[in-house]
């Protein structure tokens, strides 16, 4: 779409006996939001919307799943696939997503995004076999796949760089509360109705988030629309993987992801079994411990701006590394710390991470964001197969050693760059030295 009129007026130089030119017109770049300015707050309020939306159907089977297994029959292993195929496909359709995004426009694509992902949603409850759930699943996974990166690359264009990460931490809170709302729900209404009506609940909720945001979200005002060039975006994209600095955030996108998706994945068939015993209402009742996740990603901002970006990665890696441990225990109140600890760390460590993304890409936002957002939602795909097979091979200890593991990947690739940084400015350091003896030698 065309760049909107600034509104600006023209203005030329006054009549003189002799001619005189006309100035050029002057024109001033739009303002972007931040808080207290008119907008910010319909922004927020929408992308929240959307976040909502978005995790709720994204992971609408995850406290399911154990009901789905004895209704079709099917292993935890199998039966994962009803949340990995989601994530799996969205994490394939991103990038091209995106490249719709830099022609048709952000507010555009997260619209059409929405609207397919909410219409599948409500075909998924009448799945008559585990095949078709997965396969709608899939489709419902690809729909969404235009939102997230479509929603970091709005952020970047429309808010002022210093409110950034308060609104990306608003996003993901909305996440939050959508992985939350929509558990929560599915848990209660599987436990009187059954499976496909929890579903069905989860569908229509999509459903008013996406009209919310539809009448919401202000219209862009810094979009250019570019191309649909392949070498373009392909240059663009190997750019980007070329960044020492985004690949690591990608790999630690990825890693905090693979730690939650396992958890996620695992904990109702954990709590459904002895020594628990816990009904599918309660399970579901748990994740409402998401809303420390949104505590923790809207403080991502002032966490950033105390500890730095490392900083803030190595006390939410070591949180929930913290909460993977206490979840060990078989007494329920450590499991119930445990999980808050997971969820505090992830969602901070997600919310710094992708913020970093969109601050360190100054060129091609929306391929970087969606680079990013295959790496997180492939993380998701792969904990919540692996976490599930680990599972079954060696209970929750084997899920846990999993996350762990990841957890240990995310400190060492932090570790890496914090030597990395130091590195490069004990190199930078001798030439500074050198130019001030040779000033030195010229002035005596």
């Amino acid at each position: 779409m065309p760049p909107a009129s600034t509104g600006a007026s023209t203005l030329t130089v006054a009549a003189s006996p002799q001619p005189s030119p006309v100035a050029a017109p002057a024109t001033t770049a739009p303002e972007r939001l931040e808080p207290g300015r008119p907008g910010y707050r319909r922004m927020s309020f929408a992308l929240f919307a959307a976040g909502v939306a978005t995790f709720a159907l994204l992971y609408s089977t995850q406290a399911l799943l154990p009901a789905v297994s004895a209704s079709f029959g099917a292993t935890a292993g199998q039966a994962s696939w009803t949340v990995s195929a989601a994530t799996g496909a969205l994490a394939l359709c991103v990038l091209p997503m995106s490249a719709l995004s830099e022609r048709f426009g952000r507010r555009q694509m997260m619209t059409a995004s929405l609207a397919v992902a909410v219409t599948v949603g409500l075909f998924v409850p009448f799945a008559p076999s585990l095949g078709w759930l997965i396969a709608l699943r899939a489709v419902q996974g690809a729909a969404l796949a235009g939102l997230p990166a479509s929603a970091m690359a709005y952020l970047a264009e429309e808010v002022r760089p210093k409110a950034l990460v308060a609104a990306i931490g608003l996003f993901v809170a909305g996440n939050s509360i959508g992985g939350m709302s929509g558990r929560i729900l599915t848990g209660w209404i599987a436990q009187l109705w059954g499976w496909r009506a929890a579903l069905g609940a989860v569908g229509l909720l999509a459903v008013a988030c996406a009209v919310v945001f539809h009448f919401m979200i202000p219209r862009a005002r810094n979009f250019t629309p570019g191309t649909l060039n392949p070498k373009a975006l392909a240059k663009t994209v190997g750019g980007h993987l070329a960044d020492p600095l985004l690949r690591r955030l990608y790999a630690i996108g990825a890693l905090f992801m693979t730690v939650f998706g396992a958890v996620y994945t695992v904990i109702g068939y954990r709590l459904v079994e002895a020594p628990f015993n816990l009904p599918q209402g309660v399970v579901g009742s748990i994740f409402l411990v998401y809303l420390v996740g949104t505590v923790s990603s809207a403080a991502a901002g002032k966490l950033v701006a105390r500890l730095g970006r490392r900083g803030a990665l190595y006390l939410a890696a070591s949180t929930t590394a913290a909460g993977l441990l206490l979840s060990l225990a078989d007494q329920l109140a450590a499991v119930l710390l445990g999980l808050v600890l997971i969820t505090a760390g992830f969602f901070a460590g997600h919310a710094v991470a992708s913020s970093s993304v969109s601050r360190t890409a100054t060129k091609g936002r929306a391929q970087a964001s969606a680079l990013y957002q295959s790496a997180y939602y492939l993380g998701s795909s792969a904990g919540g197969t692996l976490g599930a097979v680990a599972f079954h091979a060696g209970g929750w200890a084997g899920t846990v050693s999993l996350g762990l593991l990841a957890v240990l990947g995310v400190v060492s690739i932090t570790l890496y760059g914090t030597r990395a940084a130091r590195a490069e400015r004990r190199r930078q350091v001798p030439v500074v030295s050198v130019q001030h003896r040779g000033m030195a030698s010229v002035q005596n």
